[in-house]
């Protein structure tokens, strides 16, 4: 069959989408069930009449309808599928035209184009990190930069992303998580009158009886929605090529040492197959270290154990290792991770100070499967930042045109005496050590820590618990806060080299509670106001930690430093016992919350000479009310 010089055969149903075979030759596939009479439309780029080109009868394959095309290559046109009267952008299209502006209506029916592919790596290849060594920063590529006080030259953008990466250097951390990247219609349709829109994401806001409101177009800010899961999103690229930025930003990132990590949003009815795809095709095309996958139905067993995907990082809610590993193996390389907010529950009650906690507190603290990492957390997109958890009790979400009534009522917050802004000192000296408090209870559990990106500085949302519509300074990092609260940014910065200098902080699977190399002492132990007894009364806020650092080699080659961690959530001071290191060591001060780093800083100016080391003496130590002291042991004379 021939159309318009075009010759048309039977083609193979897969890959899926358009596919350049040779220099003047294509194949198409894709998945239409339909009884009405299906097929493409070409657009040429030189502006000719579009071509509509019908599916040969022959070209049907299950539900996968396919042919090929002679005569016109995959650089000469944009395209898109019909069905009957419908026409609908191809799924599996590589890039996405007809959506390049943020914010603006796109074209009633977007387009496919295969896109370039051609791209110097450089030997570039995923870092392969194992999740114990990781420290994931989760952010939103329009907006961490987005705001005026950036200092970037392409703001909001991938190529911005890269601008920054010496300030992720300086953090600590290993890994940037981004949410939804692929390309995605953030103006949602307009609806009718007597409804609000929702958002599409796997948040757990469920619908409502709503009084009647005017039809209005909404931005989904976050991104959680169904979308064109292979194409990179154009409006978050700088220049006219969204896949070559982001492969440019990918390199930068590996040379930089620091992973990528997609989260992915799929509602229950995407077919398991796409998701697997999806997964594959970004891993090879787009070098990604790992995925993080959101959505009601995730086949985690059927991604979790495809051989192309061991060694990439796979973290979800449901994991079920008895099926992943029947036969109860350890995987050579520990990939999954169990995302999940237990920790952040448990921890944020421990943190205000409720009864009944340590139990569940130690747990989260050690947690480390051996089949599966745990990703630990106390912020996430959804909820309030680090600086809302210890500002505001009440979510605070009128901006989002709905009363109020979204977003999670729950949020385990205290306010520290006064609800949102206040310029009571004795409040704002407490809610910085809570969210000094808050850092060190994250970054020494055992299992691998994330930070949502600016709450390594202060920034806050004023108590928007929901702000998935916010497209303004709500969700836009505010740089100047950096500078501001610089010192809780040195603090979180110090206890980041801490954690990752000792690796008996963040051991590859869980800490047993056994003296197993007979040195003497277990790779674990709880302490209270007795060495070697705990108290887990309603009432106890507090206990100690010992971690024994003959369990962990530095490089291989030297013993770790043991580490006795009290953690007092009380709202009075404690005196804790300290367990009796071998001979020829002491305790000294590496970290303690309850010291404001302004008054340290203070101190320092009014000494003459540098501050010496902070030795303890004696068999006991004072724990502020409130706080977090940690100890490392040390060489005494």
């Amino acid at each position: 069959m021939k159309r318009k010089g075009i010759i048309v055969s039977t083609g193979r149903p897969y890959p899926l989408g358009m596919t350049a075979i040779g220099e003047k030759e294509i194949n198409l596939a894709a998945v239409l069930q339909t009884k009405e009479e299906c097929g493409v439309i070409l657009c040429p780029k030189n502006g000719r009449t579009p071509i509509r080109i019908p599916f040969p009868k022959e070209g049907h394959t299950g539900g996968i309808r396919c042919m090929k095309l002679s005569g016109i290559g995959a650089e000469d046109c944009s395209y898109r599928f019909y069905a009957g009267e419908e026409e609908m952008a191809d799924p599996y299209a590589r890039r996405i035209l007809g959506n390049e502006t943020w914010g603006e209506k796109t074209d009633p029916v977007l387009s496919g184009v295969v896109g370039a592919r051609d791209f110097d790596w450089e030997g570039d290849a995923p870092l392969k990190k194992p999740l114990c060594d990781s420290f994931l920063y989760q952010l939103h590529v329009r907006g961490f930069t987005k705001h005026a006080s950036s200092g970037v030259k392409k703001k909001g953008t991938f190529a911005g992303i890269v601008e920054k990466i010496p300030y992720l250097k300086t953090l600590g951390v290993t890994a940037i998580e981004m949410m939804p990247v692929y390309e995605f219609v953030e103006l949602q349709s307009e609806k009718p009158a007597g409804t609000i829109p929702m958002q599409e994401s796997v948040l757990r806001h469920r619908g409502m009886d709503l009084p009647a409101q005017e039809a209005r177009p909404r931005i989904n800010y976050w991104g959680f929605k169904e979308g064109y899961y292979f194409s990179p999103k154009a409006s978050y690229a700088a220049g006219a090529d969204p896949g070559a930025e982001f492969k440019q930003m990918v390199k930068q990132l590996h040379k930089n040492d620091l992973e990528v990590i997609l989260q992915f949003y799929f509602p229950g009815r995407t077919r398991p197959g796409l998701i697997l795809d999806v997964v594959r095709f970004w891993v090879e095309e787009y070098h990604i270290d790992g995925v993080h996958l959101l959505g009601e139905k995730i086949p985690m067993t059927l991604i979790a154990t495809d051989p192309m995907l061991t060694e990439t990082k796979l973290i979800g809610r449901d994991l079920d290792c008895r099926e992943i590993y029947p036969d109860q193996e350890t995987p050579a390389c520990k990939n999954l991770a169990c995302f999940s907010e237990d920790f952040l529950y448990d921890m944020r009650r421990f943190l205000k100070g409720d009864e009944d906690m340590l139990h569940s507190v130690l747990y989260q603290l050690r947690k480390n499967p051996k089949q599966a990492g745990m990703i630990n957390f106390l912020t996430n997109y959804e909820g309030f930042s680090l600086a809302d958890l210890v500002s505001y009790e009440r979510k605070h979400n009128e901006e989002n045109g709905e009363e109020n009534r979204d977003g999670n009522p729950y949020n385990a917050s205290w306010n520290c005496g006064a609800e949102g802004p206040t310029k009571k000192r004795s409040i704002l000296k407490l809610r910085r050590k809570q969210m000094r408090n808050a850092m060190l209870l994250l970054l020494f559990a055992q299992g691998t820590p994330m930070i949502v990106a600016g709450d390594e500085f202060g920034f806050s949302r004023g108590g928007n618990n929901n702000a998935w519509c916010q497209d303004n300074e709500v969700n836009w990092l505010n740089w100047k806060l950096n500078a501001d609260n610089r010192r809780f940014l040195e603090f979180v910065r110090e206890a980041v080299a801490l954690r990752m200098a000792h690796p008996i902080l963040h051991r590859p699977d869980e800490l047993t509670m056994m003296d197993y190399i007979a040195c003497g002492c277990p790779d674990l132990s709880y302490h209270g106001q007795e060495a070697w007894q705990v108290s887990y009364d309603r009432i106890s806020r507090e206990v100690g930690v010992l971690y024994c650092g003959r369990y962990a080699k530095i490089d291989r080659k030297q013993e770790d430093d043991y580490f006795y961690i009290a953690y007092n959530m009380h709202w009075e001071e404690k005196e804790m016992a300290l367990p009796i290191l071998p001979g020829g060591l002491g305790w000294e001060i590496a970290l303690d919350s309850a010291l404001d780093p302004a008054d340290r800083e203070k101190a320092m100016e009014q000494e003459e000479k540098p501050a010496e080391r902070s030795l303890l003496s004696g068999r006991t130590a004072i724990v502020k009310e409130r706080s977090i002291l940690i100890l490392k042991s040390c060489k005494i004379a």
